[in-house]
């Protein structure tokens, strides 16, 4: 089955949005007991916390002010907020995450996005639905279609984009080994340019873009997050790293080790509007 909505305005060269705020919430111990797809170590808390407070203060050195949740023990997965919500300028849409262990969160980040947005919308049953599988490309929204986030999900947030004035396409990621959620694979850097792993680089939805290839080996680097006039990469991929310099980006290299036992990365840690 394919799943795909195209409209001209997707390949037309936007500037890049810029991002004033965002919503963090500091790992709590019990990130020790969060899932994992395979085994790479137990984190260590103490490390991740040290590493998401070097990820807050890039962030505010890009200009973003930003709001600090308190750990919650009771959900260990918690830190990585961008799974419980969609934001777009006019509105944000609650999602219902695709792990059971997870589904209590959007309940925690709620009366937070509802005290700075008048419009809130939410996935509903039989809708499962991770923010990581949501790649935003300025007026464009990539849906991914992943163990994660079910058909029935990404078809109630198209009709809430359609409603919005966005346009959108879904990517199936079922079958494309190694990505836990589409933005695992892909990341937008403004400038019509996606960072593309192999593993999604010859899809036909990416048409009318240029592509940023993430080099085999280094494929944890594709979530990487444009923050402004920034780019924040994960550290240790140096191909990247030199890829994204040929092309002007400035770049802030943060230490990721204790998210990537979690199959997290630096786009999973905040919420940005």
């Amino acid at each position: 089955m394919e799943y795909t909505t195209q409209n001209v305005r997707r390949f037309r060269k936007y500037p890049v949005s810029r991002v004033s705020r965002a919503i963090v919430r500091r790992p709590a111990p019990s990130i020790t007991d969060g899932l994992r797809t395979t085994d790479q170590g137990t984190p260590d808390y103490e490390r991740a916390v040290v590493q998401h407070d070097a990820y807050c203060a890039a962030l505010e050195r890009c200009g973003v002010e930003l709001t600090r949740l308190p750990s919650s023990g009771d959900y260990p997965d918690s830190t990585f907020v961008e799974d419980t919500a969609i934001l777009t300028s006019g509105c944000a849409i609650l999602t219902r995450p695709g792990a059971p262990s997870r589904v209590g969160e959007v309940s925690l980040i709620a009366p937070k996005l509802k005290a700075w947005f008048r419009a809130v919308e939410s996935i509903e049953e039989p809708g499962r639905m991770d923010g990581g599988d949501i790649c935003e490309a300025e007026n464009h929204f990539f849906i991914g279609i992943s163990e994660r986030t079910n058909e029935a999900g990404a078809r109630q947030l198209s009709r809430v984009l359609t409603k919005l004035g966005h346009d959108s396409t879904f990517i199936d990621i079922r079958a494309s080994s190694g990505l836990l959620h589409l933005k695992s694979g892909l990341a937008y850097l403004g400038d019509n340019r996606l960072v593309v792993t192999n593993s999604l680089a010859n899809l036909k939805e990416f048409t009318g873009y240029e592509l940023v290839h993430v080099a085999e080996g280094e494929e944890y680097a594709a979530n990487c997050v444009r923050i402004n006039n920034e780019v924040l990469i994960a550290r240790g991929f140096p191909v990247f790293a030199a890829t994204l310099a040929s092309l002007d980006y400035k770049t802030t290299e943060l230490d990721m080790s204790e998210f990537q036992k979690l199959d997290g990365g630096l786009s999973c840690l905040s919420l940005r509007f």
